[in-house]
């Protein structure tokens, strides 16, 4: 049942932000199962009632589709959680979750260190210079920017930076937070007049920053302005910065000259999809520490098969392992081949097409609606829903996506973040994108 969780786990990473994924999901853990009660163990009461109420019915019509029976789903407080005051993760205060987040943002994962990252040609010299600003020697420079697609291990780079400097000097103020995250504590910090406090932690009480997802930031004027100007108070006093995007800072729309220049003021790093060698590493790796044993011509074809991003790999290895849990099979390469197969027919067989006839019939509108220049509201939501799902569920770039809907692609990312919002505030909005990811999922994933 622990492999069948792992497997609910990773496809619920594919719904949600990842940000919103490392916070809630990925701390969740398997406790037990009785009849068809499943019980999953939170790290604490805080994130226990809020993945209930945001992710529960989500995680349970997960277990459904991959079981074929109705689970009831029973979140508990995981009390073996014992921290051990030789970690140097949790001596820091920083890093300590006493509310709904720690003073210095979010909790690091402690499985992204550097010795976990599998290195290769497309990720050597962002590897390269990570491990450079963790040990304090960027070349001359404070900042770093780690742009990438989506589950190339940015991510993992950025957080491991952290984890290493906490391991060698468990004092320094690590700072992890996403972009999303500073402007909400910015926009708290206006409305109850606590601007003052909140300045005052980050540009004198913050040694690393670790800033991810700053592509957010798109449009957010009064954000950037003072983003800007609590880097140049970091970058004044020798403070590290690392950021991480899905965009180059310089490709980043609606982003005010100021902060562009802050962003691209240090080392500027790319991550590539892994080649095939790396691949293999990766997938080889992936089922060590999972304690799978996995014959060579079965990593070998996954690793020919899947190559978009770590997150793909990680979704075929973990689909494989589970059809072999239900199935009583060994996992052979005609099991392997099923898997991939699942996997290309849901990424390929959706297109921006097909994703707008889906979106107009369940809204009532017309294609030439959906991509006309009109701004009515009952015609807005559905086609940033579209934009959305295109990015998704189809491999095309950005621009393609706007072009498809008429839009720039600066207009295409605004669709895509406002969706992603709403997704969070609100339960219609939430059911309405739950249903239509089903609806293309069974319609070109079975």
């Amino acid at each position: 049942m622990e492999e069948i969780w792992q497997q609910v786990k990773n496809s619920v990473k594919f719904q949600i932000p990842g940000h919103s994924f490392r916070m809630w999901i990925a701390p969740i853990e398997f406790g037990k199962a009785d009849a068809d009660d499943i019980v999953l163990l939170c790290p604490n009461h805080f994130s226990k009632k809020r993945i209930e109420e945001q992710y529960g019915p989500q995680i349970a019509g997960e277990f459904q589709k991959t079981t074929g029976r109705n689970c009831r789903l029973i979140f508990e407080v995981n009390n073996a959680c014992g921290r051990t005051q030789a970690d140097p993760l949790e001596r820091n205060p920083q890093l300590l979750l006493p509310h709904m987040q720690p003073p210095g943002g979010r909790l690091l994962r402690r499985d992204f260190t550097f010795d976990r990252f599998v290195v290769g040609d497309s990720n050597h010299f962002a590897y390269s210079a990570a491990v450079s600003q963790a040990n304090g020697n960027g070349n001359g420079s404070k900042a770093l920017f780690l742009f990438s697609g989506t589950g190339m291990g940015k991510s993992h780079l950025s957080q491991a930076i952290g984890n290493h400097i906490l391991s060698q000097a468990p004092s320094q103020r690590v700072y992890y937070i996403t972009a999303e995250d500073f402007t909400n504590e910015m926009v708290q910090a206006l409305r109850t007049d606590a601007i003052a406090g909140f300045k005052e932690k980050y540009r004198n009480q913050c040694d690393v920053l670790l800033l991810e997802d700053v592509h957010f930031l798109t449009g957010k004027d009064r954000t950037q302005v003072e983003l800007a100007l609590t880097l140049d108070y970091l970058l004044d006093a020798k403070k590290r910065i690392i950021f991480t995007g899905c965009y180059c800072p310089s490709d980043i729309p609606k982003m005010n000259d100021q902060l562009k220049s802050r962003l691209s003021g240090g080392l500027i790093s790319s991550i590539e999809p892994p080649d095939y060698p790396t691949r293999i590493k990766i997938l080889e790796r992936k089922a060590t520490d999972s304690g799978f044993h996995v014959s060579g011509d079965v990593i070998h074809y996954l690793a020919s098969e899947l190559t978009e991003n770590i997150r793909q790999l990680e979704s075929g290895l973990i689909g494989l392992t589970a059809r072999s849990s239900l199935l009583k099979t060994s996992m052979d390469l005609k099991l392997a081949e099923s898997v991939v197969l699942h996997l290309a027919r849901k990424q390929e067989a959706v297109t921006i097409e097909g994703i707008k006839k889906l979106v107009c019939k369940k809204f009532g509108i017309s294609v030439q609606d959906i991509v006309s220049s009109s701004r009515k509201q009952n015609l807005v939501r559905p086609r940033q829903i579209a934009i959305y799902l295109s990015r998704r569920f189809t491999r095309e770039p950005l621009q393609t996506i706007g072009r498809s809907f008429n839009r720039y692609h600066a207009t295409a990312l605004h669709s895509i973040n406002a969706v992603e919002r709403g997704i969070k505030t609100s339960t219609s909005l939430r059911r309405q994108v739950e249903l239509l990811c089903r609806d293309l999922e069974s319609s070109h994933g079975n």
